[in-house]
């Protein structure tokens, strides 16, 4: 018998030809199409996937179950990047957007993450009525179907339409100008196709189609950029790195002297630029791993802050429901009330291009900027792969306040809205949270300069390897 699936904090994950089958996306997507049909909008999905092994196989697997079930199928005549689903299923009046990708994991995944008909992740009460409708085994004889001669499927370019849209938002002839002097790193993702076409003059770094991403996990953090930090280091005229992740969601930037700039700075330097440069208010919301220094720039520019579990499922819901002028996680996703109520890296680093040809400045002296306004500060983020014994331990231990002390220094506060944060200062604190798609522990830390955070780091260490 089949093992159940579950959606986690983004979607449903596996390795590919061990859980991640054909067979598997069949039955989920039975499931979808249950929920499909029992909804008061069109009976129809669109369909898209990033390059990862399999992309257009599972897709076509997916469309030939949902064909099978009488609901009309727009798949992708390409590979696409996830928040061009995203906005294809809000534009095109779907019920739900199918995006077969498994963003940043490692590249024996594949995934399938779910999108609304408002173009932003589909929440937790759908996917858990979907979940309940995938059944262990799947009878209906969804493989005689035909798709290529189906009345209900059509093959559909939803490229074309994010990049008129990215023509409409920016003034991408100025940011042209920057372009030869900023190195774009796909991270072999699916971002390469459409950077490629706006910006053939940019330096393009790992954007090549290869779904083995030469064994690379493609999420932008430091640890992933040691080769694009290498190349910028050794070519003088680059002045800025841009880089996204597999599907092209989350965002993260390198300065022209190889330095890591990671979300929170990016999520700062966009509150900083829509609020002085472009004159807007509005809400913000970030997720609970996000550093304390949003709060205080919100505080300075009297912006209200809402604070969500981690997932950005749980922002979007705000963003759907009322006016929110940013949202951010500390993964890289952000989204702006101006596009999509989703992440969307390739937008996110398009505002940051204009808002560097607006200013005059390069990102250094922007990112002084927010420092003269909420300080400096140091982030930090270690993903621990322990026995599960090991693990169970150290969240049995969080879960009873077994933690009073992190080294040599009390906790003033723990905070576990989603994981345990351990407040040592209004500047500083350290978080463990476990992975909601990995195998995985996650270490946060936020402190005032390098040398504290990596202390911090080496005391949990210390702690867990205790247990």
């Amino acid at each position: 018998m089949n093992r159940t699936i579950h959606f986690g904090t983004d979607g449903w994950r596996a390795i590919i030809a061990k859980e991640f089958t054909v067979e598997n996306v069949a039955r989920l997507t039975y499931g979808l199409s249950r929920w499909v049909k029992e909804q008061a909008i069109p009976d129809r999905v669109v369909i898209g996937y990033d390059c990862r092994f399999g992309g257009k196989l599972f897709s076509q697997a997916a469309s030939t179950v949902l064909l099978s079930e009488g609901i009309e199928v727009l798949l992708s005549d390409r590979i696409v990047t996830t928040p061009m689903l995203a906005m294809a299923a809000r534009d095109l009046k779907c019920a739900a957007g199918l995006m077969i990708t498994a963003s940043h994991n490692s590249p024996v995944y594949n995934g399938y993450k779910l999108k609304s008909h408002l173009g932003g992740p589909m929440g937790d009460k759908p996917l858990r009525i979907i979940e309940s409708y995938t059944p262990s085994e799947l009878d209906v004889e969804w493989e005689l179907i035909d798709i290529s001669t189906n009345k209900g499927f059509s093959e559909i370019d939803i490229e074309t339409p994010y990049i008129s849209a990215i023509h409409e938002a920016f003034d991408v002839d100025r940011i042209w100008l920057l372009s030869s002097n900023i190195v774009y790193d796909a991270m072999y993702g699916s971002g390469q196709f459409v950077m490629k076409k706006l910006f053939p003059e940019m330096i393009h770094f790992r954007s090549e189609h290869n779904p083995t991403f030469y064994g690379l996990s493609p999420e932008p953090i430091a640890r992933n950029l040691k080769l694009l930090a290498e190349f910028v280091n050794s070519n003088s005229d680059v002045s800025l790195g841009l880089i996204t992740d597999g599907d092209a969601d989350r965002i993260g930037m390198m300065d022209g002297g190889g330095n890591f700039i990671d979300s929170h700075h990016i999520i700062l330097l966009l509150i900083h630029y829509l609020v002085k440069y472009k004159g807007q208010r509005g809400k913000v919301v970030t997720a609970f791993s996000t550093v304390n220094k949003v709060r205080k720039l919100c505080e300075i520019y009297d912006l209200p802050l809402e604070i969500v579990k981690i997932g950005f499922k749980y922002a979007s819901e705000i963003m759907t429901a009322e006016s929110v002028m940013l949202a951010g996680e500390e993964s890289g996703g952000i989204a702006m009330e101006t596009h999509i109520p989703e992440r969307d890296g390739i937008w996110m680093g398009m505002m940051l291009l204009e808002f560097i040809t607006v200013s005059e400045k390069n990102i250094s002296e922007l990112i002084q900027e927010v420092y003269d306004m909420v300080g400096p500060f140091v982030f930090k983020r270690r993903d621990l792969r322990l026995s599960n014994n090991i693990k169970d331990s150290v969240v049995k231990k969080c879960q009873t306040n077994g933690i009073r002390t992190i080294g040599n220094r009390p906790i003033e506060k723990v905070e576990d809205l989603d994981g345990w944060k351990f407040i040592l200062d209004e500047n500083t604190w350290i978080m463990i949270r476990p992975s909601g798609t990995e195998p995985v522990l996650r270490i946060y830390v936020e402190a005032e300069d390098e040398s504290t955070a990596e202390m911090l780091l080496s005391d949990i260490n210390d702690l867990i390897d205790s247990l």
